[in-house]
């Protein structure tokens, strides 16, 4: 090897050392930062069952609860929760019938019956200053709450879901809850199946619904942890007799394909309640905020900021 090149390497040598400190350092800290963005399971008794929740922390900063919609949980929130927690104590909880919380076991899963969950985890944790965000079923369960408790709303996000629920979505899902009676034979199949059916989501959503929200049987198929019975709570539905008491600022984000929430439905909700604000998010589905959910936090940050974003 030639002097001049040893020389080179020599004086180079310091310089790769401190890089390669540098790169230790920076996966450590990622490492770590990984580590810190992960929730605490918690868990209380409310109304006879063990509910569980997860908590991102931030004790003593403004109250962020988020509720799931049917056959999800908590954790599929972690995608976005992860964006309010700067600024928000974000807490996302399993409804009952849902992933680790109980079983109701004289089926009772209305509306009403996970509003009196949320009453109950609310006054336990001493919640004032609420902001709430519900997708679906979770969307319904917090328009209930706001119009029960307008002194301990902030602000609500509802997800693409109005007052009513009609027959015919409630008797569609009793039918998916029969098809998927025998399970899937591994979780990779079930990711499969997902994948196929919402080609919009991203993996890392897909990915989290499985994780936390499956579990293997006896026989070793894997299936939902759901309860079956949510069927008898999932029926027809029409809540405008809590919803017209809302007085917080509501934002209804829609998704451009779905058809949960009809025209005439909107019409009727920028009519009833003076502060609602209704905008829809072009070619997306029933769940906004998983198709695009950078677009969804965006419209939220700017809701929360108190910006108008929809229409009135």
């Amino acid at each position: 090897m030639r002097k001049d090149n040893l020389i080179a390497m020599k004086k180079l040598f310091p310089a790769v050392v401190v890089l390669l400190a540098s790169l230790s350092s920076t996966v450590t800290l990622t490492a770590q930062l990984q580590s810190a963005a992960q929730p605490v399971d918690r868990f209380l008794e409310v109304n006879g069952l063990r509910i569980h929740y997860v908590d991102w922390g931030g004790e003593g900063k403004q109250p962020f609860v988020m509720i799931h919609g049917l056959d999800r949980v908590a954790r599929t929130f972690d995608h976005v929760a992860t964006q309010f927690t700067a600024r928000y104590r974000v807490l996302a909880i399993d409804m009952r019938g849902h992933g680790d919380s109980g079983w109701d076991p004289q089926g009772r899963y209305l509306v009403e019956d996970h509003v009196g969950d949320l009453e109950g985890i609310v006054a336990q944790l001493k919640l004032r200053d609420l902001v709430l965000w519900g997708n679906s079923t979770g969307g319904r369960v917090v328009q209930v709450f706001a119009g029960k408790h307008p002194e301990l709303v902030s602000r609500v996000i509802s997800e693409d879901v109005g007052p009513e629920r009609p027959r015919q979505i409630a008797d569609g899902y009793a039918k998916r809850v029969e098809q998927e009676r025998a399970g899937w034979g591994s979780t990779e199949e079930l990711l499969a199946q997902l994948r196929k059916a919402n080609p919009r989501m991203s993996p890392t959503v897909l990915e989290a619904y499985v994780r936390y929200g499956s579990k293997k049987r006896a026989d070793g198929r894997i299936e939902w942890k759901r309860d079956p019975q949510l069927v008898k709570g999932f029926v027809a539905t029409d809540l405008w007799r809590f919803v017209r008491d809302i007085k917080a600022p509501i934002l209804y984000i829609l998704g451009g394909r779905s058809t949960i929430v009809p025209a005439e439905t909107q019409d009727e909700l920028r009519k009833t309640l003076p502060n609602a604000q209704l905008i829809t998010i072009p070619d997306v589905g029933h769940y906004p905020s998983d198709e695009q959910p950078e677009e969804f936090v965006r419209i939220v940050n700017r809701f929360l900021a108190g910006e108008n974003v929809g229409t009135r």
